[in-house]
């Protein structure tokens, strides 16, 4: 597939990992403090929000086909390009239109980008070395992804702190240094990513987006033929229903504990920061700790952990015992992440790769929403506590869905392969 070395593909592949979530570190703090600075109601920021989730979740598997297809390369540039607009839009949005706009452009460019970078390495490895071990890489692209998503928050604190310059608010600097790197990201992808394809020009374009539909269908017939496939992305579902705990129960918890929402507030700021790079940790150790189990015993063990944290924060009494808990969830958040992740690619063959992950990634959204309602009724009809309980016993409830991919790797089983009267893809 490639020229490149399994070092070179490994260094590439974090580098451009790097560039992709230092901007979304950025504005994770400040993002939704901007859009109230530009005169946006909280309910309006919340129908952006949404408006963004609906956009990924309609373009997720038709642009994962795509990016099969087509290219992974061509994909990332255009969610690049994608990105940039909306970045640049966000830079002087002043109404709810505008910041819809931006975020639906949010939207199309995460279902763009959702797989074909780790779609790309994990090809490029095993063209180098059909006996690469991709989950080492996938753990050091979660340390990178915790790493720079940290440092980023902290890059626009400071940012913040510096501000105003000029006529530019302090809560827009970040937005200004997510444009340059976004900048850089796209020249870096250019110079980096090395992908041969068979074919170019017009014609190849439009056999490439005709093979879209039967790329979907290969990889559908793949979930639907594999127990080991579909069992893997069945986890999704529980993690995406119970992530809702310690994205949005938490901080009402620690508020609850604390008795002062401003002290919560001012709490979870640098925990975040800290959470992350945690989250770093855990996906830098579990690369070797998996050693001693296997992957697939592994992923099933932590998910069992991240279930006991999440029950920890919703029954400890202290603040420093569920921040405690909270960053132990992160960490074993970033452990989990590439062996799940590596299990998955191990178990499907390069034409259908995005598609599969970004089938993966597509279901825990209505999960996650299905979670947001569920949960946070429950808490408000008997409290915070009882609501994480349930959630944390959801997240450990995945763990045996990690036994087929045990047993397969027990008997040696060879990865599912698309159906012979399915149509392949011509790229």
């Amino acid at each position: 597939m490639t020229a490149l070395t399994g070092r070179q593909v490994r260094r590439r592949y974090l580098i451009l990992h790097g560039l992709r979530w230092l901007p979304v570190g950025l504005l994770i703090p400040v993002l939704v403090l901007l859009l109230l600075e530009r005169g946006l109601s909280l309910p309006q920021v919340g129908v952006v929000a949404a408006a963004q989730g609906l956009v990924v979740l309609v373009l997720e598997l038709p642009t994962a086909g795509l990016a099969d297809a087509l290219g992974r390369k061509p994909l990332l540039v255009a969610a690049g390009l994608v990105n940039l607009g909306s970045l640049l839009l966000l830079l002087v949005a002043d109404s709810f239109v505008l910041f819809l706009l931006a975020f639906v452009l949010l939207g199309i460019f995460r279902a763009l980008d959702s797989g074909p970078l780790e779609s790309w390495y994990v090809d490029a490895a095993l063209a180098a070395d059909p006996e690469a071990p991709i989950e080492r890489g996938l753990s050091a692209g979660g340390v990178v992804l915790g790493v720079c998503i940290g440092a980023g928050a902290l890059l626009s604190g400071g940012l913040v702190a510096l501000g105003p310059l000029g006529g530019v608010s302090a809560l827009t600097l970040p937005v200004l240094a997510s444009i340059a790197l976004e900048v850089v990201g796209l020249v870096a992808l250019l110079l980096l990513l090395v992908e041969v394809r068979p074919a170019a020009g017009v014609a190849a374009l439009r056999t490439s987006l005709r093979a879209v539909p039967g790329v979907i269908g290969g990889a559908l017939g793949l979930v639907r033929r594999s127990r080991i496939v579909l069992a893997l992305i069945a986890v999704e579902l529980f993690w995406g229903f119970g992530m809702v705990t310690f994205e949005a129960l938490l901080p009402v918890r620690l508020a609850e504990v604390l008795g002062d929402p401003d002290r919560a507030a001012a709490l979870l700021g640098p925990a975040a920061s800290v959470a992350w790079l945690a989250s770093a940790g855990g996906a830098a150790l579990i690369a070797y700790a998996s050693r001693w189990l296997g992957v697939p015993l592994s992923a099933g063990l932590l998910r069992i952990l991240q279930g006991a944290t999440v029950v920890a924060m919703g029954l400890l009494a202290g603040p420093v015992g569920i921040i405690a808990a909270y960053l132990l969830c992160y960490a074993v958040h970033g452990a989990s992440n590439p062996l799940h992740s590596g299990l998955l690619h191990r178990q499907v063959d390069g034409p259908y790769r995005n598609s599969v992950i970004s089938l993966n990634s597509m279901v825990a959204q209505p999960a996650g929403a299905l979670g947001g309602v569920v949960l946070t009724s429950l808490a408000a009809a008997t409290s915070v506590s009882t609501a994480m309980v349930v959630g944390g016993v959801v997240l450990a409830a995945a763990a045996p869905l990690y036994l087929p991919a045990w047993w397969a790797t027990r008997r040696g089983a060879p990865p599912a392969r698309p159906a012979p009267a399915e149509p392949e893809p011509v790229a």
